[in-house]
Protein backbone atom coordinates (compact mmCIF):
# COMPACT_ATOMS: atom_id res chain seq x y z
CA UNK A 1 0.00 0.00 0.00
CA UNK A 2 1.63 3.35 -1.01
CA UNK A 3 -0.02 5.12 2.00
CA UNK A 4 1.68 2.84 4.56
CA UNK A 5 5.29 3.89 5.22
CA UNK A 6 7.83 1.08 5.08
CA UNK A 7 8.98 -0.37 8.40
CA UNK A 8 12.51 0.56 9.39
CA UNK A 9 14.89 -2.31 8.98
CA UNK A 10 17.02 -3.13 12.03
CA UNK A 11 20.71 -2.67 11.64
CA UNK A 12 23.28 -4.75 13.43
CA UNK A 13 26.87 -3.82 14.07
CA UNK A 14 29.60 -6.22 15.08
CA UNK A 15 33.25 -5.53 15.71
CA UNK A 16 36.16 -7.20 17.38
CA UNK A 17 38.06 -5.61 20.24
CA UNK A 18 41.38 -6.58 21.71
CA UNK A 19 41.07 -8.11 25.18
CA UNK A 20 43.10 -6.14 27.71
CA UNK A 21 43.62 -7.65 31.19
CA UNK A 22 42.25 -5.54 34.01
CA UNK A 23 43.83 -5.19 37.45
CA UNK A 24 40.35 -5.73 38.92
CA UNK A 25 40.35 -9.34 37.78
CA UNK A 26 44.05 -9.98 38.14
CA UNK A 27 44.36 -12.42 41.01
CA UNK A 28 48.08 -12.03 41.53
CA UNK A 29 48.94 -10.74 45.04
CA UNK A 30 50.81 -7.69 43.76
CA UNK A 31 47.94 -6.60 41.50
CA UNK A 32 45.38 -7.08 44.25
CA UNK A 33 47.41 -5.04 46.71
CA UNK A 34 47.94 -2.23 44.20
CA UNK A 35 44.29 -2.15 43.18
CA UNK A 36 43.20 -1.74 46.79
CA UNK A 37 40.49 -4.39 46.66
CA UNK A 38 41.99 -6.44 49.50
CA UNK A 39 43.08 -5.69 53.05
CA UNK A 40 45.32 -7.67 55.42
CA UNK A 41 43.75 -9.87 58.08
CA UNK A 42 46.26 -10.66 60.84
CA UNK A 43 45.61 -13.53 63.23
CA UNK A 44 47.48 -14.71 66.31
CA UNK A 45 45.61 -17.24 68.45
CA UNK A 46 46.69 -20.08 70.76
CA UNK A 47 44.81 -23.28 71.66
CA UNK A 48 46.65 -24.64 74.73
CA UNK A 49 44.86 -28.04 74.79
CA UNK A 50 44.66 -28.80 71.06
CA UNK A 51 47.65 -30.27 69.17
CA UNK A 52 48.48 -28.84 65.77
CA UNK A 53 47.58 -32.04 63.89
CA UNK A 54 44.04 -31.71 65.30
CA UNK A 55 43.62 -28.01 64.43
CA UNK A 56 42.02 -26.83 61.20
CA UNK A 57 41.23 -23.37 59.83
CA UNK A 58 39.13 -22.08 56.97
CA UNK A 59 38.20 -18.84 55.24
CA UNK A 60 34.77 -18.62 53.61
CA UNK A 61 34.49 -22.41 53.67
CA UNK A 62 37.91 -23.02 52.10
CA UNK A 63 39.54 -25.23 54.73
CA UNK A 64 43.18 -26.08 55.16
CA UNK A 65 42.48 -29.79 55.67
CA UNK A 66 40.85 -30.02 52.22
CA UNK A 67 43.63 -28.08 50.49
CA UNK A 68 41.36 -25.24 49.38
CA UNK A 69 42.82 -22.64 51.72
CA UNK A 70 46.26 -22.98 50.13
CA UNK A 71 44.71 -22.52 46.69
CA UNK A 72 43.14 -19.15 47.53
CA UNK A 73 45.82 -17.84 49.90
CA UNK A 74 49.35 -18.38 48.70
CA UNK A 75 52.66 -17.39 50.22
CA UNK A 76 53.57 -14.97 51.67
CA UNK A 77 49.90 -14.45 52.60
CA UNK A 78 49.15 -17.54 54.63
CA UNK A 79 48.71 -18.98 58.11
CA UNK A 80 51.18 -21.20 59.93
CA UNK A 81 50.69 -23.63 62.80
CA UNK A 82 53.42 -24.15 65.36
CA UNK A 83 53.98 -25.16 68.96
CA UNK A 84 53.36 -22.13 71.20
CA UNK A 85 56.17 -20.48 73.06
CA UNK A 86 56.28 -20.70 76.85
CA UNK A 87 54.93 -17.15 77.12
CA UNK A 88 52.09 -17.83 74.67
CA UNK A 89 51.22 -21.06 76.45
CA UNK A 90 51.15 -19.51 79.93
CA UNK A 91 49.07 -16.59 78.67
CA UNK A 92 46.50 -18.86 77.04
CA UNK A 93 45.96 -21.07 80.09
CA UNK A 94 42.81 -20.49 82.12
CA UNK A 95 43.14 -20.23 85.92
CA UNK A 96 40.13 -22.55 86.31
CA UNK A 97 41.71 -25.35 84.24
CA UNK A 98 44.61 -27.56 85.35
CA UNK A 99 47.87 -26.35 83.77
CA UNK A 100 50.47 -28.50 82.10
CA UNK A 101 52.85 -29.77 84.82
CA UNK A 102 55.78 -29.38 82.42
CA UNK A 103 55.70 -25.69 81.64
CA UNK A 104 59.08 -25.94 79.94
CA UNK A 105 57.44 -28.12 77.26
CA UNK A 106 54.27 -26.25 76.25
CA UNK A 107 51.45 -28.15 74.61
CA UNK A 108 48.77 -26.96 72.23
CA UNK A 109 49.03 -25.07 68.97
CA UNK A 110 49.46 -21.47 67.89
CA UNK A 111 48.05 -20.16 64.61
CA UNK A 112 49.73 -17.03 63.31
CA UNK A 113 49.91 -15.26 59.97
CA UNK A 114 48.39 -12.74 57.59
CA UNK A 115 46.10 -13.23 54.62
CA UNK A 116 44.60 -10.78 52.15
CA UNK A 117 40.80 -10.66 52.16
CA UNK A 118 38.42 -8.83 49.81
CA UNK A 119 36.48 -5.90 51.17
CA UNK A 120 33.26 -7.87 51.46
CA UNK A 121 31.76 -9.83 54.33
CA UNK A 122 33.24 -13.21 55.16
CA UNK A 123 33.93 -15.83 57.81
CA UNK A 124 37.15 -17.07 59.38
CA UNK A 125 37.06 -20.22 61.48
CA UNK A 126 39.69 -21.98 63.59
CA UNK A 127 38.28 -25.27 64.82
CA UNK A 128 38.97 -28.90 65.54
CA UNK A 129 39.81 -30.73 62.33
CA UNK A 130 37.02 -32.97 60.98
CA UNK A 131 39.24 -36.06 61.25
CA UNK A 132 40.16 -35.39 64.88
CA UNK A 133 36.53 -34.69 65.76
CA UNK A 134 35.26 -37.91 64.17
CA UNK A 135 38.00 -39.92 65.85
CA UNK A 136 37.29 -38.38 69.27
CA UNK A 137 33.52 -38.89 69.05
CA UNK A 138 33.88 -42.50 67.81
CA UNK A 139 36.30 -43.38 70.62
CA UNK A 140 34.05 -41.75 73.19
CA UNK A 141 30.84 -43.34 71.86
CA UNK A 142 31.98 -46.79 70.77
CA UNK A 143 35.41 -47.20 72.34
CA UNK A 144 37.07 -47.89 68.98
CA UNK A 145 38.43 -45.80 66.12
CA UNK A 146 35.97 -46.17 63.23
CA UNK A 147 38.06 -44.18 60.77
CA UNK A 148 39.78 -45.88 57.88
CA UNK A 149 43.54 -46.23 57.92
CA UNK A 150 46.07 -47.26 60.54
CA UNK A 151 45.11 -46.52 64.14
CA UNK A 152 46.61 -43.41 65.66
CA UNK A 153 47.12 -42.49 69.33
CA UNK A 154 44.29 -40.57 70.91
CA UNK A 155 45.58 -37.07 71.80
CA UNK A 156 42.50 -36.40 73.97
CA UNK A 157 42.76 -39.59 76.09
CA UNK A 158 39.17 -40.71 75.63
CA UNK A 159 37.68 -37.23 76.13
CA UNK A 160 36.32 -34.57 73.84
CA UNK A 161 38.81 -31.90 72.68
CA UNK A 162 39.02 -28.81 74.85
CA UNK A 163 38.87 -25.78 72.54
CA UNK A 164 39.71 -23.11 75.13
CA UNK A 165 41.78 -20.50 73.31
CA UNK A 166 43.42 -17.10 73.70
CA UNK A 167 43.35 -14.45 70.96
CA UNK A 168 46.60 -12.52 71.18
CA UNK A 169 45.51 -10.22 68.35
CA UNK A 170 43.10 -10.18 65.43
CA UNK A 171 43.15 -7.06 63.24
CA UNK A 172 41.78 -5.89 59.91
CA UNK A 173 43.86 -3.52 57.83
CA UNK A 174 46.39 -1.00 59.18
CA UNK A 175 46.09 -0.11 62.88
CA UNK A 176 43.89 2.83 63.85
CA UNK A 177 46.24 5.07 65.92
CA UNK A 178 43.70 6.60 68.37
CA UNK A 179 41.92 3.29 68.97
CA UNK A 180 42.76 -0.14 70.34
CA UNK A 181 42.24 -3.67 69.09
CA UNK A 182 38.97 -4.85 70.72
CA UNK A 183 40.03 -8.50 70.31
CA UNK A 184 43.51 -8.15 71.78
CA UNK A 185 44.07 -10.62 74.64
CA UNK A 186 40.50 -11.94 74.36
CA UNK A 187 40.16 -15.33 76.04
CA UNK A 188 37.36 -17.86 75.60
CA UNK A 189 37.31 -20.48 78.34
CA UNK A 190 35.13 -23.54 77.70
CA UNK A 191 34.35 -24.41 81.33
CA UNK A 192 31.14 -26.34 80.67
CA UNK A 193 32.66 -29.68 81.72
CA UNK A 194 33.26 -31.08 78.25
CA UNK A 195 35.43 -28.25 76.93
CA UNK A 196 33.40 -28.26 73.71
CA UNK A 197 31.77 -25.04 72.50
CA UNK A 198 31.92 -22.52 69.67
CA UNK A 199 33.11 -18.97 70.30
CA UNK A 200 31.14 -16.84 67.84
CA UNK A 201 32.50 -13.34 67.17
CA UNK A 202 30.64 -10.83 64.99
CA UNK A 203 32.79 -7.94 63.77
CA UNK A 204 31.41 -4.81 62.12
CA UNK A 205 34.10 -2.88 60.25
CA UNK A 206 33.73 0.87 59.67
CA UNK A 207 35.98 2.29 56.90
CA UNK A 208 37.96 5.13 58.46
CA UNK A 209 40.31 7.74 57.03
CA UNK A 210 42.76 8.97 59.66
CA UNK A 211 44.63 12.24 59.19
CA UNK A 212 47.22 13.08 61.83
CA UNK A 213 48.01 16.62 62.96
CA UNK A 214 51.60 15.99 61.91
CA UNK A 215 51.99 17.84 58.60
CA UNK A 216 54.58 15.32 57.39
CA UNK A 217 52.38 12.25 57.85
CA UNK A 218 50.10 10.91 55.13
CA UNK A 219 46.46 9.91 55.35
CA UNK A 220 45.85 6.35 56.57
CA UNK A 221 43.00 4.22 55.27
CA UNK A 222 42.01 1.84 58.05
CA UNK A 223 39.00 0.31 59.81
CA UNK A 224 37.38 0.66 63.21
CA UNK A 225 35.86 -2.53 64.58
CA UNK A 226 32.73 -3.07 66.65
CA UNK A 227 32.74 -6.54 68.23
CA UNK A 228 29.99 -8.73 69.69
CA UNK A 229 30.98 -12.07 71.28
CA UNK A 230 29.06 -15.03 72.66
CA UNK A 231 29.66 -18.72 73.34
CA UNK A 232 27.44 -21.27 71.59
CA UNK A 233 27.08 -24.32 73.81
CA UNK A 234 27.11 -27.86 72.33
CA UNK A 235 23.46 -28.39 73.28
CA UNK A 236 22.50 -25.46 71.05
CA UNK A 237 24.60 -26.78 68.17
CA UNK A 238 23.01 -30.22 68.51
CA UNK A 239 19.47 -28.84 68.74
CA UNK A 240 20.00 -26.79 65.57
CA UNK A 241 21.63 -29.76 63.79
CA UNK A 242 24.56 -27.50 63.03
CA UNK A 243 27.54 -28.82 61.10
CA UNK A 244 29.89 -26.30 62.73
CA UNK A 245 32.79 -27.77 64.66
CA UNK A 246 33.92 -26.55 68.10
CA UNK A 247 36.44 -23.75 68.19
CA UNK A 248 36.45 -20.14 67.03
CA UNK A 249 34.37 -18.52 64.30
CA UNK A 250 34.77 -14.86 63.29
CA UNK A 251 32.13 -13.33 61.03
CA UNK A 252 32.96 -9.89 59.67
CA UNK A 253 31.12 -7.37 57.52
CA UNK A 254 31.72 -3.84 56.25
CA UNK A 255 29.38 -0.90 56.87
CA UNK A 256 28.33 1.26 53.88
CA UNK A 257 29.18 4.45 55.81
CA UNK A 258 32.70 5.78 56.24
CA UNK A 259 34.29 7.98 58.91
CA UNK A 260 36.95 10.64 58.45
CA UNK A 261 39.01 11.24 61.60
CA UNK A 262 41.13 14.37 61.48
CA UNK A 263 43.37 15.62 64.29
CA UNK A 264 44.14 19.31 64.49
CA UNK A 265 45.03 22.02 66.97
CA UNK A 266 43.34 25.38 67.41
CA UNK A 267 45.02 28.35 65.79
CA UNK A 268 47.19 30.58 68.02
CA UNK A 269 44.96 33.59 67.36
CA UNK A 270 41.95 31.60 68.55
CA UNK A 271 43.84 30.69 71.70
CA UNK A 272 44.89 34.30 72.23
CA UNK A 273 41.36 35.64 71.79
CA UNK A 274 40.02 33.02 74.21
CA UNK A 275 42.67 33.96 76.76
CA UNK A 276 41.84 37.68 76.42
CA UNK A 277 38.16 36.92 76.85
CA UNK A 278 38.85 34.94 80.04
CA UNK A 279 41.11 37.67 81.47
CA UNK A 280 38.58 40.36 80.60
CA UNK A 281 35.77 38.40 82.20
CA UNK A 282 37.77 37.89 85.38
CA UNK A 283 38.64 41.62 85.49
CA UNK A 284 35.00 42.69 85.08
CA UNK A 285 33.82 40.17 87.69
CA UNK A 286 36.41 41.30 90.23
CA UNK A 287 35.50 44.92 89.59
CA UNK A 288 31.79 44.26 90.16
CA UNK A 289 32.44 42.32 93.37
CA UNK A 290 34.82 45.03 94.64
CA UNK A 291 32.29 47.75 93.85
CA UNK A 292 29.54 45.89 95.71
CA UNK A 293 31.74 45.45 98.78
CA UNK A 294 32.83 49.13 98.81
CA UNK A 295 29.25 50.39 98.45
CA UNK A 296 28.07 48.03 101.20
CA UNK A 297 30.83 49.20 103.53
CA UNK A 298 30.01 52.89 102.84
CA UNK A 299 26.31 52.30 103.49
CA UNK A 300 27.04 50.58 106.79
CA UNK A 301 29.38 53.40 107.81
CA UNK A 302 26.72 56.07 107.13
CA UNK A 303 24.14 54.21 109.25
CA UNK A 304 26.59 53.96 112.11
CA UNK A 305 27.25 57.70 111.98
Amino acid sequence: DPLVPPKPQPRHSMHLAESVPSALFDQSPSALLLSGHKIPLRVHVTFPHLPCNSLDYAHDGNSHSEGKFQHYHRAPFEFKKRIPTIEEYKTSLSPSLPPNPKNDRPQGCTLIGTIQIPRVGGTLSVTVSPTAWRRATSLLSFGVDLLDGPPEPDPFHGKLPNVTHHIHSLTFGPPFPPGIDPLRNAQHVMDNGSGVALANIAVKLVPTSYVSQNPFSSEVETYQASVARHIVQPETLAAQRSTLLPGLMVTYDFTPLAVRHRERREDFLVFLSSLMGIVGGVFVTVGMVTGCLVNSAQAVAKKMD
